[in-house]
């Protein structure tokens, strides 16, 4: 997978960078086993197995929940978007005052 991989020498990157990559490639994993396990529980035809991957799921989902509550306590700018965005009513892309991007 490529988003493994460093796009920069490692030797030049701060501890803080190295960190966020790891915990941004750890969410991204959690997320696509969230998508994996709901796709096969979907085609799954035996409840009893149904059951274990929807289980499995909700699993991944808490794993990814985890991930990004520490992308929010280590990141000021992703915590200044997230306390922004999440939970809020009305339409979700609406105009915020904030600077695209």
């Amino acid at each position: 997978m490529s988003s493994e991989d460093l796009h920069a020498p490692r030797e030049r990157l701060t501890q803080d960078t190295i960190h966020m990559h790891q915990a941004i490639t750890s969410l991204m994993e959690e997320l696509e086993a969230v998508d994996w396990y709901k796709q096969r529980a979907d085609d799954c035809e035996d409840t009893a197995l149904k059951e274990i991957l929807l289980h499995n799921m909700r699993e991944e989902m808490e794993h990814a929940a985890m991930v990004l509550e520490w992308i929010r306590r280590n990141n000021a700018d992703f915590a200044h978007q997230l306390e922004g965005n999440l939970f809020k009513e009305g339409r979700i892309a609406g105009d915020h005052g904030d600077e695209e991007g």
